[in-house]
């Protein structure tokens, strides 16, 4: 089944690099932990004290330091199918070509695909905490340059950083970088952030979540009006003679600062191998999968498990030519559901909500539509240590009592389960109950509709389910059913991705479909996810319009962890809280990514990291077989 991506800044830890050396090292980073320095100085920070790479390694551990370079890899975006219409990836309106802050632009640090909640240098080559923890100093690398050869100095992260911030991004990035209080440049290559209190996950999100760019990209313009000019980063690739609408290459920097040419960062080598990286545009699934067959590309990622039992056949794969599979990995479960509007008043009762829920059968879908491969979402976080399971623990009731009045008294109970139809449930007792829950609230069958019967007008109980994806109708279509049974009637609404992101940009919806990727390290990014002050503000990520202050306490919770069993414990609570809350109607995930891809073009690495994206592990730490090196035929 498709999902629906979601903007989200990537939630992976990552790295900063000091003049520690050997024993030195050693010994500074476990007085660190002992709490005994005024300040973290090491060659890597660690949210927690977990660091698995010493200074002075060569390259981690899942790639290939030797592989060749050279080649290309032709990729289709893991997204619905469109078009792209501006090159800004962090303004609000509109949309950027898939990869273009990954591969252009770089961060002061970087993370791995082994450690969550570590990150190592990569702008910056060594970082300072402060021993009140209420700032972050960088040293950004001498060698460290931009694609037009300007070198990276501390003013140009400055710049970026108050273009984020400013009304003229997109107000997600307000809402990551809240508890930054202020940047100060020191010097030419010296830059401090001072924070608003003494979060430990902070220089993380600055250091790993920040992206720097260049002063000079559209120097006399606003940042919004940055539309048709390329950015000017330092990452390992370019874009060249790109046009608006138009397949989007971006080709390997020969000269990059960080490569086997330049500064040789261990947190580079043996990664980003191709000589060109490209996304083709298809605007119909159909035709996107007949370019795979038709050697137009050479790596796609199928969302819809009709298609992988059924279109991943013949000829082509049986010869090798093309090859499926389920790449593995320990990435937590992505939360995806039909989400509801909390701002409308048909959905404020939760009694509403939990009807709505028993209306769906997932056993039934994952039978008949989806080829027993997926599993059943019970919670925000699948497949995760934070989930939550079975009764509250003494930690977590630490965090629960004290917003007991608060709370849904069901939050101190069991662990939310998802509805089931195996036996002894059925839809039929769920569907009795949703009748039940229904009256409740206020909402009777009369004259052929579910109808407000505390109202005069005795209005009928209509949803319309918004969507860009014409294909998932065939999915809505069992709930579709099972609500017409309640004497609900909805109506699915599909409408092209520029009006739907216009729509859900106003929260101008009723119900829609939602994925949020599963992160090894969340953190602020939930604020923007599910606080309060982002219900509020149009564009941001609360699509849901959730504004309760318990669950606003529990991010604080979430947020100012010291310890991994602190974070677990805070993430816990929360997924009970809002499981609890009834604000999505649960769907399912997947632990492995399926793709479709051209083997004979490339060699994959030995190892398989475990936290990883299918799409970003290939195109950096693949490289191209002799046959693709030589060009194909």
């Amino acid at each position: 089944m498709r999902q629906k991506p979601i903007v989200q800044m990537n939630r992976n830890v990552k790295l900063i690099t000091s003049r520690l050396q050997g024993a030195a090292w050693a010994f500074a980073s476990a007085l660190v932990l002992w709490g005994a320095l005024p300040a973290w100085a090491a060659h890597a920070y660690a949210q927690f004290g977990d660091i698995q790479y010493p200074a002075g390694f060569t390259h981690f551990s899942y790639v290939n330091p030797d592989a060749p370079k050279g080649g290309e890899i032709r990729m289709v975006p893991p997204t619905r199918p469109t078009n792209f219409d501006k090159f800004n990836p962090f303004t609000l309106k509109g949309t950027a070509p898939n990869g273009i802050s990954g591969l252009l632009m770089e961060t002061l640090l970087t993370g791995n695909s082994e450690e969550p909640t570590t990150a190592y240098g990569l702008l910056a080559d060594d970082v300072a905490v402060s021993a009140d923890r209420l700032s972050v100093t960088f040293h950004l690398h001498p060698a460290a340059k931009f694609h037009d050869g300007k070198p990276v100095l501390a003013a140009d992260v400055a710049h970026s950083y108050a273009m984020l911030i400013s009304k003229q991004a997109a107000p997600q990035y307000r809402a990551i970088f809240a508890e930054i209080k202020g940047v100060t440049v020191v010097n030419e290559r010296t830059v401090r952030f001072d924070f608003a209190s003494p979060n430990p996950e902070l220089p993380l999100i600055v250091g790993t979540g920040l992206p720097v760019f260049s002063r000079d990209w559209g120097k006399g313009k606003a940042f919004d009006d940055l539309i048709s000019e390329v950015p000017i980063g330092s990452g390992p690739y370019k874009l060249i003679n790109a046009r608006l609408g138009q397949d989007v290459t971006y080709t390997r920097d020969p000269a990059y600062w960080g490569g086997e040419r330049g500064a040789n960062l261990s947190t580079r080598r043996g990664q980003y191998n191709f000589d060109r990286i490209t996304y083709k545009i298809y605007l119909d699934e159909t035709a996107r999968f007949e370019g795979l067959r038709a050697g137009e590309f050479d790596f796609m990622r199928e969302f819809i498990s009709r298609n992988w039992a059924r279109q991943y056949k013949g000829h082509q794969f049986d010869t090798g030519e093309l090859a499926k599979r389920a790449f593995e990995n320990r990435n937590p479960g992505d939360f995806q559901g039909y989400i509801f509007n909390l701002r409308n008043p048909k959905f404020q009762d939760l009694r509403v909500r939990r009807a709505l829920g028993l209306a769906m059968d997932f056993e039934w879908l994952n039978r008949q539509l989806f080829y027993g491969l997926y599993k059943r979402v019970d919670g925000y976080y699948p497949n995760s240590d934070f989930h939550a399971e079975g009764l509250p623990k003494t930690d977590e009731l630490a965090l629960l009592e004290p917003l007991r009045k608060q709370l849904n008294p069901a939050v101190f109970g069991p662990a939310f389960l998802s509805p089931t139809t195996n036996p002894p449930s059925s839809l039929r007792d769920n569907l009795r109950q949703a009748q039940q829950l229904l009256h409740d609230a206020g909402w009777d069958y009369k004259d052929g509709a579910l109808r407000n019967s505390q109202s005069a007008k005795g209005e009928a109980f209509t949803i319309e389910f918004l969507s860009d994806q014409p294909s998932l109708v065939r999915v809505v279509a069992p709930l579709q059913k099972s609500l017409e049974k309640l004497g609900i009637q909805l109506i699915y609404r599909v409408v092209d991705f520029s009006l739907s992101k216009q729509k859900m940009d106003a929260f101008d919806f009723e119900m829609t479909s939602l994925r949020l990727p599963g992160s090894t390290a969340p953190g602020s990014e939930l604020i923007e996810q599910f606080g309060s002050k982002a219900a509020a503000t149009p564009g941001s990520s609360n699509i849901w319009g959730i504004a309760d202050p318990a669950v606003d306490a529990l991010l604080q919770n979430v947020i100012t962890a010291t310890t991994r069993p602190a974070l677990v414990t805070a993430m816990r609570s929360l997924d009970r809280v809002l499981t609890h809350g009834h604000y999505s109607i649960p769907q399912w995930y997947g632990d492995a990514f399926f793709v479709g891809y051209r083997p004979g073009q490339f060699v994959l690495p030995k190892v398989i990291p475990p936290y990883y994206q299918a799409e970003g592990w290939a195109a950096s730490t693949w490289w191209a077989s002799p046959a693709n090196l030589r060009g194909k035929p």
